[in-house]
């Protein structure tokens, strides 16, 4: 903690209680941002009440809310503020994240929000290129599926969008569903069969490699996504590769502080 300083950086991120994926994904990203920005006391809020009560009452560990967050912020003396998501789009956990921040206004000079990750067109392809730099050897006769989360917040419609994208900059074997709203798993099904691949591989589109990531991507439920592509007659591989692990995807949150 930098005492002298009043500028400081906020980055909120959903959470996860997972050790391993958040050493290799939010705890590198925030690494990432206190290197570029040494002279900025650095802060950490999760917006997932289940899981900041899960890793209290199973570790002991203790992860502040946003508004607790801004508690401290603001009993630091803090005078200049960026918050920092790492949510993937600009959907309820953002909005919500926003209204908590803004609400401690008044004992600020200034607060400002860098975007979350998927925000502007140039954010879409940049992403793209980032995990593509990854898989640039995947074989055209297998294809890569990701899965997103997927809201009921408007701003789901990032991911036909961004599935559109895929093709649009040449990746015809790559295609991105959701979870919990649409692209869904029954028009995947339908997709993958257009296409006739050799061989499935399964990563999430979230920033960690999670509980959906091993449930309900790779796990033995017959409603995994994993099982339902076997079930289809496709061989499959999974990938716990979270966001936060791509190095290209790190250094666009780090682009969205600056322009910030």
């Amino acid at each position: 903690m930098c005492k002298e300083c009043k500028k400081a950086i906020l980055v909120v991120s959903f959470g996860t209680s997972y050790e391993e994926t958040r050493k290799k994904t939010i705890d590198r990203i925030e690494a990432d941002i206190q290197k570029a920005y040494p002279d900025c006391n650095l802060y950490r809020a999760w917006t997932s009440k289940m899981i900041i009560k899960k890793l209290k009452t199973r570790d002991g560990i203790v992860i502040p809310n946003v508004k607790e967050a801004m508690e401290q912020i603001t009993a630091d003396g803090i005078t200049d503020l960026v918050v920092q998501p790492t949510h993937v789009i600009n959907g309820i956990e953002n909005d919500l994240m926003k209204e908590d921040v803004l609400a401690f206004s008044e004992h600020f000079s200034s607060i400002r929000f860098g975007d979350a990750l998927l925000t502007t067109t140039r954010d879409n392809e940049e992403a793209i290129s980032s995990l593509m730099e990854t898989w640039k050897d995947l074989p055209k006769d297998e294809v890569l599926v990701l899965m997103g989360h997927g809201t009921t917040h408007y701003a789901n419609a990032i991911y036909a969008a961004l599935d559109y994208t895929f093709k649009d900059m040449g990746y015809e074997n790559v295609f991105l569903g959701t979870v919990e709203a649409y692209p869904t798993m029954m028009s995947l099904l339908r997709q993958v069969k257009e296409y006739k691949p050799k061989k499935i591989h399964l990563a999430p589109f979230m920033i960690v490699a999670g509980d959906h990531a091993r449930n309900d991507m790779a796990g033995e439920d017959p409603e995994s996504w994993s099982r339902q592509f076997m079930d289809a007659g496709y061989p499959v591989e999974c990938h716990l590769i979270g966001l936060g692990e791509y190095e290209g995807i790190r250094r666009m949150f780090l682009r969205h502080i600056k322009e910030a």
